[in-house]
């Protein structure tokens, strides 16, 4: 079964609440009206709390599973179960979508 595909405009937070920005490589395909978000996107994140002492704040977010048979642009898709992990110093969690589109799936 398959997973709505993430956009621009789709919220995703790191693991302490930290919010994900994406910055689109390819604007060409939309759903919705906004940007498919794809692997060859940039994926900031801004307000992580989480303490310097430690290792650091969330200030990424790199996607490891996307899509498997859906494509925009010659880059794979980024799905709502995409696999990701939230990364400052270090790996700190996977990210968690919190909102996205709904009506444009893939796998």
């Amino acid at each position: 079964m398959g997973a709505f595909f993430l956009h621009v405009g789709a919220t995703v937070m790191c693991p302490h609440g930290g919010q994900m920005q994406t910055t689109p490589g390819n604007p060409r395909v939309k759903v919705g009206g906004q940007p498919v978000a794809t692997m060859a996107d940039q994926y900031l994140v801004t307000g992580c709390p989480f303490p310097p002492q430690t290792s650091g704040p969330c200030v990424q977010v790199k996607w490891l599973v996307p899509a498997v048979r859906v494509r925009a642009g010659g880059q794979f898709v980024i799905l709502q179960n995409s696999v990701g992990m939230s990364i400052g110093a270090a790996p700190l969690g996977p990210p968690q979508v919190v909102m996205t589109q709904v009506r444009v799936k893939g796998t």
